[in-house]
């Protein structure tokens, strides 16, 4: 059967058991695998058979997981990681390192800002970031003669600005280069970025996909539709001979559908090894199984909390795509037509010291440095996830000092605003 739908494919796919075997994504709780001969392994090693042989670089239990939301994104191939930050390093320095470029969004999650601006910064990789509202005239001048990818985020965490994928694809391609986009918050319930224009995909799989502050991890995801060979001189590592792996060209032995993925689990997780644990993907599995369901749910919350912080007099002001009037409800729209995500953010009149007495007062919604879980969570980004960055930088980045994030959970809608509205008696 071709094209099912998502609630489908989050039940059914990635894992097919066979004939007595066991009907839930078995738990490959092991390091190593046995062989009978060394011919048998030699293949393995010279990437001519597939199978295992050190869970450092793939795991049966985690890559039946990475299939799953390879089809639910719409990929040709994927991998999961041991965060959502090791995804980000590794789709990046997968195809550009020292004395290259890459172009980001400047509205992007504080994690991924400080890896781009600072820890890649010193490995020698520059980054331009760039206003996602930028005119295409302004986006196309960040480009430069080594520029190796564009970067962004669907829903940026926590300034929720709404990436223009079409208007980040046009201008990666039209520089030879791919847009990665980190599809977090929307998921692909929500918003499926190859079917705009996007190469690559990352998640942190910690967040809704997993949906129970369960297991860290992320997943990378390739849609198998970028043309490496055409630029072969931008990317030697996909198309030339690998010395460090017998020499193999990873475009000639895989296609353009398979070299990404196949450079970045036998190379990258050979030499890094943040790979994903077996147990952490058979409980992010757990989470895909509802994940459809899951997201209904924190939409309706986060919409009606929206419009209700919207119309309070100590609110003042609310940033949420589905609210009619928002700058990015247009974007959301036409990318998310279904909804967008369980997380708002908000301020208060009062700054800082009010936010701080909000969320004391808060009894449902617990002060986390977690989003988009179960579970209703609150933080003060400012004074938490961004606190290494400057004031011209969170403004950059869509994070003021006021501003509250709020990860709407799956309690009842009325219970979550009975909790906001007491807490704001307390302001």
């Amino acid at each position: 059967m071709n094209n099912l739908h998502t609630e489908t494919l989050c039940i059914q796919a990635g894992y097919t058991p066979g004939n007595g075997e066991p009907r839930q994504i078995p738990i490959v709780q092991s390091t190593t695998f046995r062989y009978d001969t060394l011919e048998d392994m030699g293949k393995l090693f010279d990437l001519e058979a597939d199978g295992y042989f050190y869970s450092r670089l793939a795991n049966p239990t985690c890559d039946a997981v990475a299939a799953k939301i390879c089809a639910l994104e719409g990929g040709s191939a994927a991998m999961l990681t041991s965060s959502g930050q090791a995804a980000t390093f590794l789709a990046v320095f997968n195809i550009a390192s020292s004395g290259d470029h890459i172009v980001a969004s400047s509205a992007i999650y504080g994690g991924s800002f400080n890896l781009f601006s600072v820890t890649m910064k010193k490995m020698g990789l520059e980054t331009t970031f760039i206003d996602p509202d930028c005119t295409e005239e302004e986006l196309n001048a960040a480009f430069r003669p080594n520029t190796k990818a564009v970067f962004g985020e669907t829903i940026a965490n926590p300034a929720l600005t709404v990436l223009d994928i079409e208007k980040f694809a046009k201008a990666a391609h039209a520089h030879g280069v791919p847009l990665i986009v980190d599809n977090t918050f929307a998921t692909p319930v929500n918003c499926r970025p190859f079917q705009w224009g996007a190469d690559i995909v990352t998640h942190s799989t910690t967040k809704y996909m997993d949906g129970h502050a369960s297991a860290i991890g992320g997943a990378i995801v390739d849609s198998g539709k970028f043309d490496w060979t055409r630029y072969a001189d931008k990317f030697p590592g996909l198309c030339t001979p690998d010395d460090s792996y017998h020499g193999v060209t990873y475009t000639q032995r895989f296609g353009i559908g398979g070299a990404f993925i196949t450079k970045c689990t036998a190379q990258l997780m050979r030499d890094f090894g943040c790979i994903q644990s077996p147990q952490s993907a058979y409980l992010l599995n757990l989470g895909l199984e509802s994940l459809p369901f899951r997201m209904k749910q924190h939409c309706a919350n986060a919409q009606a909390i929206a419009r209700y912080l919207q119309g309070h007099e100590k609110v003042k002001w609310v940033n949420y795509c589905g609210l009619e009037g928002n700058k990015y409800y247009d974007l959301a729209q036409k990318y998310m037509p279904g909804g967008s995500c369980g997380v708002i953010s908000f301020g208060l009149h009062g700054g800082r010291k009010a936010a701080e007495v909000f969320m004391k007062h808060l009894r449902l919604g617990s002060i986390e440095t977690h989003v988009a879980d179960s579970r209703t969570c609150c933080l003060h980004p400012a004074s938490t996830t961004h606190r290494q960055m400057t004031d011209a930088e969170l403004d950059a980045a869509g994070v003021g000092a006021d501003l509250i994030r709020l990860s709407c959970g799956l309690e009842n809608t009325q219970d979550l605003i009975a909790d906001i509205a007491q807490a704001l008696e307390n302001v």
